[in-house]
C-alpha cells in the first residue's frame, strides 16, 4: 500500500495515519529539516522495519520525535537547567538532544544499544498532530535509503520507498533542508554530534557554557550515539568535487568543458550569472546564499541522481561557521571529502 496525504486535507487524515503508526505500520512524515521515517517508538518489531525499509545498520541510534517534553521526561532521566533552557528556546524546532534514559525506558533497537536517546519536537503542525493521535512517540530517521542524500520532498520518498512503507504525509518542501542539530547532553561536557540549523553560538547563548564542536566522527568499532557520525551519508551516485572559493570556478568550469561526459554544476545565482557555463553542463541552482543553498542542497544531489548519464557535480562550498557548519558537513560526505584542484 502506498498512501500519499496531501497537506491541504491533512487534518482529515491524520486519524488514519495514526492508525497505521499504532498498528505497527510505516508512515513518512514531513518536518521542518527533511522528511522522517515514523514508526512507533515502543514497538519493537515496527523499529526493526524501518532498518529493513532503509537499509540501515542496526548500531546507528534512531531520533525520538515527541510532541511534548512530558513525553521525553517518561523516558529519560531528570532533565538539567541546561536542557530545560534549551527547550524552551529551540523546542519545536531542529534541535536533537541526546538525554540519559531511565533503566530499560527504551528498546536496544532505538537506542543502539546504549543508555542514551536523541529526542527532538518538530516544527511542523501535521507531524505533531499525528503524534499525538497515535498516542505515542515515533522514531524518525531520514525516510530515504540509507546513504543516500536525504529527502526533503515527498516525491524523494516514494523515490526512494516506495512499495515498502503504507504512507507519506505530504506537506511540501522542507524549509530547512539539512537535518536538526544533534547536541548530547548525557555528559558533562554539552557536544555537538551533528551540525544543523541550531549554530552552537546560539546554543551557548542560551546555557551560558561552552559547547564541543569536534566529535563528528567515530571508530569503526565504536557504536555512534547519533546518526551521521560513522557511515556514508548523503552520498549521489555520481562523484561529487568540493570547489572551495568563488575564483576557483573558472578553471572547475575549464575543466569540466574539457570532459567527454556530461556534468554538474551546483552553485548560487550569482555564480551561475557571472561565469560561462560550457554547454555540456547541467546547472542547478542552489538560490542566493547558505540559507537557499543548505535548503536546496539534497535536492539538487537527487536531482542529478535521476540524470544517469551524469558522473560528476561540481558543487559550491560555503564558509565553515553557523548554518554553513551543517551545510559544509554535509557536502564533505557527500563528495567524500573531495575538493576540486585547481
Amino acid at each position: 500500500m502506498n498512501i500519499l496525504w496531501k497537506r491541504s486535507i491533512y487534518a482529515g487524515e491524520i486519524p488514519a495515519a495514526a492508525a497505521l503508526l499504532t498498528a505497527g505500520q510505516l508512515v513518512a512524515f514531513p518536518t521542518e529539516t527533511v522528511y522522517g521515517l515514523g514508526a512507533d517508538a515502543t514497538n519493537v518489531d515496527a523499529v526493526k522495519q524501518v532498518y529493513l525499509a532503509k537499509g540501515r545498520p542496526s548500531d546507528n541510534p534512531l531520533i525520538v520525535h515527541v510532541a511534548d517534553v512530558e513525553t521525553v521526561e517518561r523516558f529519560a532521566q531528570p532533565l538539567s537547567e541546561a536542557a530545560k533552557k534549551l527547550i524552551k528556546a529551540f523546542w519545536p524546532g531542529p534541535l536533537t538532544m541526546i538525554f540519559k534514559l531511565k533503566p530499560d525506558a527504551l528498546a536496544p533497537e532505538v537506542t543502539g544499544g546504549l543508555q542514551t536517546a536523541a529526542f527532538r519536537n518538530p516544527d511542523n503542525e501535521a507531524t505533531l498532530a499525528l503524534i499525538r493521535a497515535a498516542g505515542r512517540p515515533i522514531v524518525g530517521p531520514s525516510a530515504n535509503t540509507s546513504g543516500k542524500p536525504s529527502p526533503t520532498t515527498a516525491q524523494h520518498v516514494l523515490h526512494d520507498l516506495r512499495g515498502k512503507i503504507a504512507g507519506i504525509l505530504d506537506d511540501g518542501p522542507t524549509k530547512v533542508g539539512v537535518e536538526s542539530t544533534v547536541l548530547d547532553l548525557s555528559t558533562d561536557k554539552p557536544a555537538i554530534l551533528r551540525p544543523g540549523a541550531v549554530t552552537p553560538e546560539a546554543i551557548e547563548r542560551v546555557i551560558g557554557m561552552p559547547v564541543q564542536t569536534e566529535l563528528h566522527h567515530v571508530g569503526a568499532k565504536e557504536v555512534p550515539k547519533a546518526p551521521g557520525m560513522k557511515y556514508k551519508h548523503y552520498a549521489p551516485n555520481a562523484q561529487v568535487y568540493i570547489v572551495d572559493r568563488s575564483e576557483d570556478w573558472p578553471e572547475a568550469l575549464a575543466w569540466a568543458a574539457q570532459q567527454d561526459v556530461p556534468m554538474g554544476v551546483m552553485a548560487t545565482d550569482d555564480i551561475l550569472t557571472n561565469n560561462q557555463i560550457p554547454a555540456n553542463c547541467e546547472r542547478f541552482s542552489l538560490g542566493e546564499d547558505i540559507q537557499s543553498a543548505s535548503r536546496e542542497l539534497f535536492a539538487g544531489l537527487r536531482h542529478f541522481d535521476t540524470e544517469t548519464e551524469i558522473k560528476d557535480i561540481l558543487c559550491q562550498a560555503f564558509e565553515n561557521k553557523g548554518l554553513g557548519l551543517a551545510y559544509m558537513n554535509r557536502l564533505n560526505k557527500s563528495a567524500g571529502q573531495t575538493h576540486f584542484s585547481v
